[in-house]
C-alpha cells in the first residue's frame, strides 16, 4: 500500500511561486498514477492536475494551466506540484493522490495525502 506525504506549502504574494512536493512509501510507487487537488475554504474539493505513471502524459484543469506543472521522479517515489505566477485564488489545502487508474485517479482517487496549506496574499 502506498502512502502519501504532502509538503512545500506556506504563505506566498500574488505573482510568486511554490513548489509542493508528495512523497509516497512502498515499492509500487512507479505503477500509479498521481493527481494534485485542491480545496478552498468553504469550497469543494477541485482536481487540479494528474500525471501517468511514466510522466508521459501530464493534463491540467484549465484553471490552473499555463501556470502549473506536474512531474514526477519515480526514483525517489515524489511527485510535484510546481506553481507559478499564484493568485489569491489559488489558496487553498492541495493534497495529493494516487490510484492505479489513470481514469480514476481524475475522480475518486482511492489513496490520499494529507494536505499542505498554501495560502496567496494580495
Amino acid at each position: 500500500q502506498v502512502q502519501l506525504v504532502e509538503s512545500g506549502g506556506g504563505l506566498v504574494q500574488a505573482g510568486g511561486s511554490l513548489r509542493l512536493s508528495c512523497a509516497a512509501s512502498g515499492r509500487t510507487f512507479s505503477s500509479y498514477a498521481m493527481a494534485w487537488f485542491r480545496q478552498a475554504p468553504g469550497k469543494e474539493r477541485e482536481f487540479v492536475g494528474r500525471i501517468t505513471w511514466s510522466g508521459a502524459r501530464i493534463y491540467y484543469a484549465d484553471s490552473v494551466k499555463g501556470r502549473f506543472t506536474i512531474s514526477r521522479d519515480n526514483a525517489k517515489n515524489t511527485v510535484y506540484l510546481q506553481m507559478n505566477s499564484l493568485k489569491p485564488e489559488d489558496t487553498a489545502v492541495y493534497y495529493c493522490a494516487a490510484d492505479r487508474s489513470i481514469v480514476v485517479v481524475t475522480t475518486t482517487p482511492g489513496l490520499w495525502g494529507q494536505g499542505t496549506l498554501v495560502t496567496v496574499s494580495s
